[in-house]
């Protein structure tokens, strides 16, 4: 192959060379004073990024042990839980309170549509005794972002905790826990804090942590007020630290902080303004035409177009790696991750390689210049604030 691998998967993420770099370098001890200096300065750096005061936990697992983690330690078995269900994610959380044998009430939402708070509020109405809304940030299977901070005005006005998966948001958009009154908040690695899979992040409110503290850990791996105790009295994790991926966080969260947030959400935001366009301009339909999340674009095919071998294609011919659809979307949507490590000229680069392959594949084209309409679009959003409608930032 000639050209250029490049990954726009909704996870792994590329990872940039200061990061690669950090990952190299020699291994030192967990339990040693190198280490507690790189772990309270990664303290500072994560409770930033989360928008919070408490401690951020690091987790040796993939972003669904940390949901395993907050489960099994926030809840026991025969509480009730409200779920939103609204993708294979949403699902997940389900799966793993069923498993914990928590009772779980389901909001279940269309594939490519958000839940709203008014159905949080009336979940919670109708569930006197849930103890909390189990919900994504972004719904990493179809690119839909959830109303986070208007589900958390009302939880946060009621005895329900609101734990947010937002393993495909944090560090892609806002969610800053304290300010919106996020009781739960998790993430993963590998997507936009541009690290290998392999550590997962959480961070607790405090009246979360007052109900952890009384409930009797579910796993002996993930004991939540065991790892805060670590990382509080000795900056240390309760297990076995994976070493480099942390002092990679470190570097990952430095090249975050030192554009500051509000630039790295600009960017996101205008990623998925121009990757939108480029897909409306070529005539393909959106999956989530409302309510989208800032680093996936999940677009629908024409009838008769195969997604499978469109992604299959994108990477032979292009070395473009493109994600197809799970379960009912198989085959029927292609989803372009654009966070992280990932710019505008892989994003063109990116559409130019799919707009060939469904034409290949028998599907159709819109305009021949839809690079250009999106590139336009790009620029223009990086003009206004992130999540500000393209239409309303002035020349």
């Amino acid at each position: 192959m000639l050209n250029k691998t490049r990954l726009l998967t909704p996870g792994p993420t590329p990872l940039p060379e200061r990061v690669r770099l950090a990952l190299a370098k020699d291994m030192i001890h967990h339990r040693k004073g190198e280490f507690h200096k790189i772990m309270n300065h990664t303290q500072e750096q994560l409770k930033l990024l989360f928008g919070t005061t408490q401690p951020v936990l690091t987790l040796s697992c993939s972003g669904s042990g940390s949901m395993t983690a907050t489960v099994y330690s926030l809840f026991n078995p025969g509480d009730t839980v409200i779920v939103v269900n609204a993708g294979k994610f949403g699902e997940r959380w389900g799966e793993i309170a069923k498993m914990r044998g928590l009772k779980v009430a389901e909001i279940k939402k269309e594939w490519g549509t958000a839940v709203s708070a008014e159905e949080v509020a009336h979940a919670i109405q109708e569930n006197k005794d849930a103890k909390a809304v189990l919900v994504q940030m972004s719904e990493t299977s179809t690119g839909v972002l959830h109303p986070i901070e208007a589900i958390a005005a009302v939880t946060r006005a009621t005895d329900t905790l609101l734990v947010v998966d937002g393993i495909s948001g944090v560090g892609i958009s806002p969610c800053p826990m304290d300010k919106w009154g996020v009781d739960c908040l998790l993430t993963g690695s590998q997507k936009g804090l541009m690290l290998p899979p392999g550590l997962a992040l959480l961070a607790l409110s405090e009246r979360a942590w007052k109900i952890c503290e009384n409930v009797k850990p579910g796993c002996f791996y993930f004991d939540l007020p065991a790892e805060r105790k670590k990382i509080l009295g000795k900056s240390e994790t309760h297990f076995t630290t994976p070493v480099n991926l942390i002092v990679g966080l470190e570097e990952s969260l430095g090249m975050l902080l030192e554009s500051g947030l509000e630039t790295v959400y600009r960017k996101q935001w205008a990623l998925t303004q121009f990757c939108r366009r480029c897909a409306d301009a070529m005539g393909l339909k959106l999956l989530a035409p409302d309510n989208y999340t800032w680093g996936i674009t999940s677009i629908l095919l024409p009838e008769g177009v195969d997604g499978v071998q469109v992604v299959k294609d994108c990477a032979e011919q292009y070395g473009i790696y493109l994600a197809g659809g799970q379960d009912q979307l198989k085959g029927r949507i292609v989803r372009v991750g654009h966070m992280g490590w990932v710019d505008w000229g892989d994003v063109a680069t990116a559409m130019y390689a799919l707009n060939q392959c469904v034409i290949a594949r028998g599907g159709f084209s819109g305009c021949h210049d839809f690079l250009e309409q999106g590139l336009a679009t790009y620029r223009k959003a990086l003009q206004g604030k992130p999540g500000e409608p393209v239409d309303e930032v002035h020349d």
